[in-house]
């Protein structure tokens, strides 16, 4: 889905005026965000709000974040009260079950394993929750990739 079809959805539920008026904007603006942009007018100014993130995230690519830098995406999600979860590179072109089920339980047991390191002293430090976060995310990174490889078909039985 494309940005500006993305706002348009958001419209029917929300008021163009509502916005507007929040954002310090007009509602002739507001408007715009829900167009297809021009041939040609692909300038700053003109793009609405999210296809700038998205701009944002392309000027912050680099080797280590091909992606741009997720700590942009981290943000919006946390103020839509939710959190960013990567997708999984792990599974591309790997189309074996078991492989890719083990995967999971394995990132499972170390999140288990972390958590039950933690709180053996029946308490839990900043160090230690940051620790029980990034394995949390993992395995909902690799479960995701995993649901997506299955909804891809890639783990239906071949038939030689």
């Amino acid at each position: 889905m494309h940005s500006y079809e993305v706002l348009k959805e958001v419209l029917k539920t929300t008021s163009a005026k509502q916005i507007a008026a929040e954002m310090g904007l007009s509602l002739s603006l507001i408007y715009r965000w829900t167009e297809a942009p021009r041939e040609g007018a692909n300038t700053g100014a003109s793009n609405n709000p999210l296809d700038r993130v998205e701009q944002l995230l392309r000027a912050t690519r680099s080797n280590a974040a091909p992606h741009g830098d997720t700590r942009i995406a981290q943000w919006i999600c946390e103020k839509a009260g939710g959190f960013y979860i990567k997708n999984s590179a792990m599974l591309a072109g790997d189309k074996n079950l078991i492989p890719a089920t083990n995967a999971i339980v394995q990132e499972f047991a170390d999140m288990l394993r972390e958590i039950a390191t933690a709180s053996a002293d029946q308490t839990v430090t900043a160090a230690e929750a940051k620790n029980i976060r990034k394995r949390w995310e993992e395995l909902k990174s690799v479960t995701e990739g995993f649901v997506r490889s299955a909804e891809k078909g890639e783990f239906l039985a071949r038939r030689d």
